[in-house]
């Protein structure tokens, strides 16, 4: 066999696997054994004899051979880097030692060298503190020293010193300025012979020297040199202030000498004719003004730039540039269109002082995006010298001001406030709504007046509500005062127009009218007065308004409606077109109410007392309309309870005893009931159109329960015959149809109840006891219905047997049971009235008998708020 090894070997593809490179990396048995036997298996498949695995077992055997005698060279290299492996490794760890005993020691010597390091640098520090005090001590010395000799030289009239000082250009001047600020400042403490005219001879040059700095920078702002006027304005202010310096700036700007703002806006005519004209919206803007402000924003836009660059604190010089531009230009161009505005009216002043306070506002708004940081000086000698420069002698303008922003809000305060402060402004609002709203309904109150024959207005009640004498005068002489009443009132007007009836007509349209203005008006309030007084202003406008639409409008359209019912004729058809004042009245009520929830209640949240106070104010005066409408729902009802009285007395005393010809058996119903169901279809038809909710049920109810209780009256007054028992059945039919078609279930029980009570007369006289048990009838004591069943014309036949049955039935003697019975025959009806009420046995829903405190209007939050109002 060891002599057929070598041809394995020999064979290049199965030596290629035995290497020991192929055994690096990812190795896989698997694929080894299938790479060795490849070729062997592909010669074993082309033989066609039996399989020979001799070819396989020499290969293999070859292969492992070698595989051991690789395996023994690997692991003879193993051991042999090992020892090396370990050999390097004690010579880095003695390498490492060594290194870390070097670095340890250099380490200790930087410690070393920091800590001497620190206490140099301590002694250094101190050093410096004492440097520094020595040399300020030396400059104060040296300044003082210095002082003292500018001093002597002025006691003798020698200013040749500063006058050289003052020759060496920018550095010169600045030094001399300080110099001068001292020496003012000492020759003001100091008392030695001479020292007033010492000071006399400071105060001099001082002047001069401003002055001629001040015509140093006049030149160059002619010539526009901002280095210059830098120099200049930093030198004036170390020597005064500089608010010299300023005042030249802002005062020979041309923004202040070339502007002239009379008339300075083309004329807009459109604006000036509406302007008093309460139906028009107020104006947004006025030309002359959007001309001004635009300039105002161009050049504080420009002048921001340039003072920056100028002066050496700028947020005082825009300060006092933009105080100027509100106290002159603003004020008084605002005080032109203001002017004007008064001429043409209340409303129209009102509306300029708004459109300017806006226009102002988004001006202020504007001018804030220009604020200044405040300048820094560059060390703290300088900053010391600043700020003794500013609180020495500069004047108080020049100390450290406020924010720009703070500044504009303060000068917009001052701009109004002579226009606001107090209660003018609100005086003049309540003035002109009060003028308006006259103007609106003076054709109203003249009306109502008319239709009346007295005073109708609220103003007129007030006037003619004083005693007499000098208390009346006094009372018209307060309201002509407060604009609330022309004095020429009562001055007969030859020329006055007859009046007309639609204008005493309710209209929500003149409502929403009344309420617009005042929200105008409210909206004014908010935009003029300081939020605290915002409340207060609202609660006093919402009285204006209440005097307007309350005493002023609804109540005296009510208390007309009412006079007119009161002097209405008893036996005339009752006026139901009265009810569509009514629901004009909840319509207008609905809509105050809702704006006054919406639109004055919140502006009054901030304060719990007025709010308070409002919703009260309130509630009263919707209690009073209130208590009005119920007292003309009242009237209205009686009319027409009293006309179906009239009717009902009309019946015919044989109506329902006829005799037996045709016409009486034609007719459907009698003349009385055609013209009482006519009358409650009218009722029903205008109530259902003129109310809803809960009015409409309490109306209705009243005038069914009042028609109930006339026809149970109305039935015990007239003999029925049999054929006459038809002609009322159908009468009472006709009734309950009518009222059915009211909608309200308690009527339905009581009238068919009438209608059963009506059948007494049809049914036959043997099943009538059993008859009046049943039912409805059987809910009433049979005593009580007596008096109805004596009308049948038969009652004569079957009296004893009926009386004798019904004695026999309560136990008692029938002579003594039917003498007590009909003996209270003049009770009996009085005891059937109470159905109205208490519905006797029948458990009858209850019915209100009248309108006090039923008819609701919608109102406050506190106060129920449902469709109660007119539909």
């Amino acid at each position: 066999m060891s002599s057929q090894k070598p041809a394995a070997y020999d064979d290049p593809d199965i030596a290629e696997h035995l290497q020991l490179s192929a055994f690096k990396g990812k190795f896989d048995v698997t694929e080894f054994v299938g790479s060795v036997s490849e070729r062997l298996i592909a010669k074993s498949k082309a033989d066609p004899g039996p399989f020979d695995p001799k070819p396989f077992i020499r290969t293999f055997e070859t292969a492992v051979d070698k595989l051991i005698a690789i395996r023994k060279d690997v692991q003879t290299k193993t051991e042999q880097m090992e020892k090396s492996v370990r050999v390097a490794e004690r010579e880095y760890s003695k390498k490492m030692a060594a290194l870390s005993k070097e670095f340890e020691a250099v380490s200790n010597s930087f410690s070393g060298m920091e800590s001497r390091m620190n206490v140099v640098s301590s002694t250094a520090v101190r050093i410096g503190d004492q440097l520094e005090t020595v040399h300020i001590e030396r400059q104060r010395a040296q300044a003082a020293y210095d002082l003292i000799d500018f001093y002597n030289q002025f006691s003798k009239g020698d200013t040749s010193r500063l006058d050289t000082l003052r020759k060496e250009g920018r550095a010169g001047r600045r030094q001399v300025a300080v110099i001068l600020r001292r020496l003012t400042t000492v020759a003001k403490e100091v008392d030695l012979p001479n020292s007033d005219k010492t000071r006399e001879n400071i105060d001099k040059y001082c002047e001069k020297f401003e002055k001629e700095m001040l015509s140093l920078f006049d030149r160059c702002y002619r010539k526009g040199d901002p280095k210059m006027m830098h120099h200049c304005a930093q030198t004036l202010l170390e020597f005064n202030g500089g608010s010299s310096c300023v005042q030249v700036y802002v005062n020979q700007h041309d923004f202040f000498i070339s502007n002239v703002r009379e008339g300075r806006a083309a004329e807009d005519v459109s604006l000036w004719k509406l302007l008093g004209d309460p139906h028009a919206s107020p104006p947004k803007t006025e030309l002359g003004l959007v001309d001004l402000f635009s300039e105002i924003r161009t050049t504080v836009d420009t002048e921001t730039q340039i003072v920056k660059a100028v002066f050496p604190n700028p947020p005082v010089v825009m300060q006092v540039f933009l105080q100027r531009v509100f106290a002159q230009s603003i004020q008084q161009y605002m005080e032109q269109l203001l002017h004007r505005g008064a001429e043409v009216s209340d409303l129209g002043y009102l509306r300029m002082l708004q459109l300017v306070h806006i226009q102002a506002s988004l001006l202020v708004e504007d001018l804030k995006a220009n604020e200044l940081p405040a300048s820094a000086s560059r060390t703290p000698y300088e900053a010391a010298e600043f700020r003794r420069s500013l609180t020495g002698s500069a004047p108080v303008t020049m100390s450290t001001p406020a924010a720009i922003s703070t500044m504009l809000e303060t000068a917009m305060e001052e701009l109004f406030v002579p226009y606001t402060e107090g209660q003018r402004y609100l005086e003049r609002e309540s003035r002109s709504l009060t003028a308006l709203y006259q103007s609106l309904l003076a054709n109203f109150a003249r009306y109502h007046k008319s239709q009346r024959g007295k005073s109708s207005t609220m103003f007129d009640r007030m006037v003619t509500g004083a005693t007499s004498g000098s208390s009346a005068q006094a009372a018209t002489a307060a309201l002509t005062r407060f604009g609330l009443l022309n004095a020429d009132r009562n001055v007969e007007k030859p020329t006055e127009e007859p009046v007309r009836e639609e204008d005493g007509v309710l209209s929500v349209d003149i409502a929403e009218l009344v309420m617009k203005w005042h929200a105008e008006a409210i909206g004014r309030c908010v935009e003029l007065s300081p939020a605290n007084d915002v409340p207060k202003s609202t609660f006093a406008l919402l009285r204006v308004l209440s005097d307007t639409l309350g005493p002023g409008y609804v109540e005296l359209a009510l208390e007309t409606v009412q006079t007119r019912l009161e002097a209405a004729d008893s036996k005339s058809e009752p006026n139901l077109p009265t009810l569509a004042v009514i629901k004009t009245v909840a319509l207008i009520c609905h809509l105050w109410q809702q704006y006054i929830n919406v639109a004055l209640l919140p502006l009054a949240s901030s304060s719990v007392t007025v709010r308070r106070e409002m919703v009260h104010f309130n509630t009263q005066t919707l209690n009073r309309i209130e208590t009005t409408t119920n007292g003309v729902l009242q009237k209205l009802t009686d009319a027409t309870v009293g006309w179906l009285s009239l009717q009902l007395a009309k019946q015919k005393k044989n109506d329902f005893k006829p005799r037996n010809d045709d016409m009486s058996f034609a007719r459907v119903n009698t003349e009385p009931c055609v013209a009482c169901c006519d009358m409650l279809e009218k009722v029903r038809d205008a109530a259902k159109e003129n109310l809803s909710g809960k009015n409409l049920e309490v109306f209705l109810t009243e005038i069914g329960v009042a028609f109930h209780s006339l026809l149970l009256e109305h039935l015990r007054k007239f003999p029925v015959s049999a054929t006459g028992g038809l002609m009322l059945a159908k009468d009472i039919k006709s009734y309950q149809d009518v009222i059915s078609t009211f909608g309200i279930p308690a009527l339905q029980e009581r009238f068919e109840f009438i209608r059963q009570l009506s059948q007494i007369f049809l049914i036959q006289p043997e099943v009538l006891k059993s008859f009046i048990t049943e039912n409805y009838l059987g809910r009433i004591e049979s005593s009580l219905l007596k008096p109805y069943i004596a009308l049948r014309s038969d009652w004569g036949q079957f009296e004893k047997g009926f009386n004798d049955s019904e004695a026999t039935h309560e136990g008692g003697a029938p002579g003594t049971a039917l003498k007590d019975r009909f003996g209270r025959l003049s009770v009996m009806m009085k005891e059937l009235e109470t159905l109205k009420v208490e519905g006797l046995s029948m458990n009858m829903p209850s019915i209100p008998s009248g309108f006090a405190g039923n008819f609701t209007m919608p109102s406050m939050p506190s106060r129920p708020f449902g469709n109660s109002s007119g539909s």
